[in-house]
Formats: structure tokens, sequence, C-alpha cells
């Protein structure tokens, strides 16, 4: 701070502290009084000038004393109280979470708390409140504060992680025709495994493998992260992520060799679930037309609805389908198959030929067997979805679906439709089932198999050593003999406390917790635990940023927004209200 800085502030916190004292109005100063020399002849002369050891830790000092006279304050020379700075942020950062507009601290949240204190505890009490700061402005600058705090402890965690880190990366584009690259990481820190939100940002021009590229190299240099800390990467099958030759994956493997980059299990389901015979397909595609006639128009929408709550129904309203939301078929027709008979009659009320297909057997046992196998199909979906899901745990699930297949297969060849409830309601002694749909449904469940070996590799299935899984149940005789893990696993299986650590936590929070203790079978279970199975965070990405991002807001950088409302760190307030404060002292 020059001199000139030093003796302007205390020449004003003097004229202040005068005026306060004597009760009389501040006296006006021409501008003259402000030239360097007077101030140094002024801080020479009343303040003893440098020779008497005055610094600028020796003014504040001398000044703390009208800071906590109230004189200060008075006048307007000194910051916010720290107690309303952190109800500011606490607000903020509530806003954020919640994914409200910025503006609704002063239009809402303030007036409402202003008038709840002033009826509980009376007007003293609200003029206190009353000096919160709770602006659209004061809102959004917390939120990029908050942000940033968040932002660098993850990268600190990332920095000390003691494993290669997994990302998740996938890009969409929002309302305003923006294309969003949004990433989430997965890494180790103090014994567990942590998933966090890392950015979400604009690709400017276009969306080719290069960009998405350069900006999550950009990233990682901007923060002094090595790529070579990444050990896997996550993304859709989209050829801009997956493209052998120019796409994202190859990029990345051209700077990380050994870099382990998955197809999401969810977008290989969703394409495996694809696959129908003919008949069935054509089943699907007049349910589709169906649904679009009565859905897509307003009258015939609201005329359906009024007829089904007629009739008593308890769903009233048939649902979309959509290529994109892999659930939607399954309870599109689910809901089709529910309402068949209102269907029936409304279509023939409104005098179309599409009601015809009803009044066949085989249609409505096509429809049923549809529905409950999409259903099946569905939870499948479900469970692979959430968090801390690892390859292991999804490998395990196609692998069982897989086996049930096989038994559905065996059980439909003998007549048994135990597995198709809504199919072997159909089947009464009026209408058996119908000849050759057996050879139908067996056709079909044949088909998921081998789609499954299309899109899942065996080798993938088997990512893992069993001994990952079942540390304790695994025979060690199947171990090779030169295998670093097997002493490992002799001090894990006489370890009782251990075992009672390995019931009751998840897998990968279990090997995590062990690294120091046994770093060789560590490192290679966590080499497996780590990467991601699904890219499930970044599609819950993009639903909150649909939700932060509107058409009221479509200006609005959404990634600070994000980084509160997706991130499991909380703000460390004091230590952003501090540092702060010292910014604006400097």
């Amino acid at each position: 701070m020059t001199l000139f800085n030093m003796a302007s502030r205390v020449l004003r916190r003097r004229m202040v502290h005068n005026a306060h004292s004597a009760s009389c109005a501040v006296s006006m100063f021409s501008n003259s009084n402000l030239k360097l020399s007077k101030l140094n002849e002024h801080f020479q002369s009343k303040d003893g000038g440098r020779d008497a050891g005055n610094d600028i830790t020796t003014l504040k000092a001398k000044g703390a004393r009208f800071d906590h006279a109230g004189t200060l304050p008075t006048y307007g020379f000194s910051p916010t109280e720290k107690p309303m700075l952190l109800d500011s942020y606490q607000v903020a950062y509530q806003v954020a979470k919640s994914k409200k507009p910025h503006r609704i601290g002063e239009e809402l949240i303030k007036p409402c708390a202003l008038e709840m204190v002033k009826i509980i505890l009376g007007k003293e009490a609200e003029k206190k409140l009353q000096h919160v700061p709770l602006s659209n402005d004061v809102i959004h600058n917390r939120i990029i504060n908050m942000s940033q705090d968040i932002l660098e402890q993850i990268v600190a965690d990332i920095k000390a992680c003691p494993v290669k880190i997994s990302l998740q990366v996938d890009e969409t584009t929002d309302m305003s025709n923006c294309c969003q690259l949004l990433v989430v990481v997965r890494y180790v820190k103090d014994k567990e495994v942590e998933e966090n939100f890392l950015f979400c940002q604009s690709l400017k021009a276009t969306t080719q493998a290069v960009d998405v590229f350069n900006m999550t190299k950009e990233f990682f240099t901007k923060h002094q992260l090595n790529l070579n800390m990444i050990g896997s990467i996550c993304t859709d099958g989209a050829p801009v992520m997956l493209g052998n030759r120019s796409g994202f994956a190859a990029r990345i493997r051209k700077e990380i060799p050994d870099v382990k980059i998955t197809h999401c299990f969810l977008h290989r389901h969703a394409l495996v679930a694809k696959a129908l015979p003919p008949n069935l397909r054509k089943t699907l595609d007049v349910c589709v037309k169906i649904v679009n006639m009565i859905r897509g128009r307003a009258l015939n929408h609201r005329l359906f609805q009024l007829f089904c709550e007629e009739m008593g129904q308890e769903h009233t309203v048939l649902l979309y389908h959509t290529e994109v939301r892999w659930l939607s078929r399954g309870r599109v027709l689910s809901r089709v198959f529910e309402l068949r008979e209102e269907i029936q009659q409304f279509l023939r009320e409104q005098r179309q030929d599409i009601a015809e297909y009803f009044d066949s057997p085989e249609f409505v046992q096509m429809l049923a067997y549809l529905a409950d196998v999409f259903t099946a199909l569905n939870e499948l979906n479900r469970s692979l979805q959430g968090k801390w899901l690892t390859i292991v745990t999804a490998s395990e699930k196609l692998v069982a679906f897989k086996e049930k297949l096989v038994l559905w297969i065996r059980r439909v060849t003998k007549g048994n439709l135990a597995n198709f409830p809504s199919l072997e309601g159909t089947v009464t002694e009026d209408a058996s089932l119908q000849p050759g749909f057996v050879s139908t449904i067996i056709e079909h469940l044949q088909m998921l198999p081998t789609s499954f070996h299309g899109y899942f590799s065996c080798a993938e299935l088997q990512a893992c050593d069993n001994w990952i899984r079942h540390p304790f149940r695994i025979n060690l005789e199947d171990i090779d003999d030169d295998s670093d893990v097997k002493e490992d696993l002799i001090d894990l299986r006489s370890n009782h406390g251990i075992q009672m650590e390995f019931t009751e936590s998840h897998l990968e929070h279990f090997w995590a917790s062990q690294l120091e203790t046994f770093p060789v079978s560590d490192r290679k279970a966590l080499a497996v635990l780590v990467p991601f199975a699904t890219t499930y965070l970044c599609e819950t990405g993009f639903s909150c940023l649909l939700h932060i991002k509107t058409k009221c807001r479509n200006r609005l950088d959404a990634q600070h927004d994000m980084r509160i409302a997706l991130s499991s760190k909380t703000p460390r307030f004091h230590t952003i209200i501090e540092n702060n404060q010292q910014q604006r002292s400097h």
C-alpha cells in the first residue's frame, strides 16, 4: 500500500471521529487537502511518519477502536458483519441446492423472513434482519464463491488421490441450443470412494471429438492436474465419443495409452432392448400409432380422459413413447394393455379402423407379452441406475438376467407362462395361446441373449477376479502361487475385524479403507472398482440443467449452480468470508 493510501485512510477516519465526538456536521474539505504533499505533511506531523515505526499494521490497530466503538459502521466505512454475511451465504447455498432463481432471495425469502421475525421476535429483530444482503447480484456472487470453493476442495482431493481417477463424460444441448459438456469424477479420499460433479462448460462452436478433448485437457491444465491421473473414462456410444480413429476415446488414448474406455451399460442395454421379431415390431408400431392418435390431439386426449374417469379406471392418461427415454417403451405398452378395452371403445366411437386390432386375440396376446418382457427389461435398467454402481455389480446383474432368459425359454416351451403375468391372464378357455405364438416368444427370448453378447463382451463381464468380490470365500488354491495378492488374502482371512468391515460396507469403500494395509491387492481391486459403469450421473446432471437453465434464465452460466446442487461437498463458509474480507482490506 502506498504512502498516499495510508495517509488518506487515517485522515478519513480522523475526520469521521472528530465529527462524531464533537456532535457536529462533518466539515467539507476541498480537493486540495488531498494533495500528496499535504497528506505527507499530515502523516509526518500527526502520526510521526515512518521514523516513528508506523506502518499499515500499526495504523490499522489505531483505527480498530473506531470499529469497536461503532463509529465507522455508522458512517458506512466497515464491511457487513460476519453473522449477516454468513446468513447471506447460507441462503444462497439453499437457493442453489433447490435450483431456484437467484432473485427469489429478495422477492420471497427475505420478505417472508422479515414478517416472521417481526411477528415472533419484534421490530428490533426485524431491523437487524433487514441488513442481510439477499439481492439477485449478491446471491449470484455468493454462489460463484461457494462453487469455486467446492471446486478447490475437489481438485485438492484429486491431487491427493493415491490411485487413478475415473471420469464420466457426456454432452447434451440445453434449451438455448448451447452444447454443454458435463464431466463427473470418482476418486479415493480418506479411505472412501467419492463421486463429484467436476465441470459443465459450453462448447462454443462445433461439437467434434477434438473440441471435447481440448476442453477436458484445458480444464486439467488450468487446475494443474495431469492427464495421466485418469485411469478410466465412461461415455455413451456416440461416434464423437467412441470413434475408433478420431473420437474422443482415440484422442485420449494417444495421451494416456493405458487408459480404460467403457461404453455406458445403460446405453448398451437400451440397444439390446430394440431387438424384436417382425410381428412383435408391428404390434409395437400399432400401439405407438394409437397413442399418438389419442394423445397427440388435445380434444381426443380430453375426451379419452373423461371416458376413462366415467369407466372408473385408476389411470386415465396414455403415455408417450420416446426412443431417448429408455423406460418409456415398457410403460407405454403396460398402460395400453391396461386400458385396451377403453381404447377400443373410444376408437370405435371416433370411427377409427385401427380399433379392429383389439378384436384379434393374437394382437392382444402379443401386446400382453411385450408389456411383460419390457417391464422385466425396465427393472433391469433401473437396477443399473444410481450412485456407487461398479462394473462388477453391473456385470453380475447382466449375467443373472441372461441366465433367467434361458430359464424362461424352457418354461415357455413347456407352456408355463408364470414369468409373463399379463400374457397368462389373456389365456383362457375361450382365448387360448395362439398357434405359432409360442415360437415367436421363444425367438424373441433367444434374440435377447444374442444381443447381450453383441453389446457386452465376455471379457468385460468377467472384469475382475473372484477374490475382489469375495475375498473371504474364494478358494486360495484357485489363485496362482506367484500372484502378489495371495499373501494379502491370507492376512485378510485371519483378521476378524476386517471381515466385519467387509460385511458392513460397500465393496469399493472396503477396498479403499485397506489401501494402507494391503497396498498391492487394494490397488488391483480399486483399478476395477473405481471405473464408472454408466453415465447415470451425467444424465442426472442434465436433468438438473433443465431445472436451472429455463426459458427465463437462458443466458445463465449454470455451472456454478449445478456444482452446488450436485456435489456432495459443503462450502467452507467461514473460509470464504475471511478470504473475501482480506481481499477487500488490500
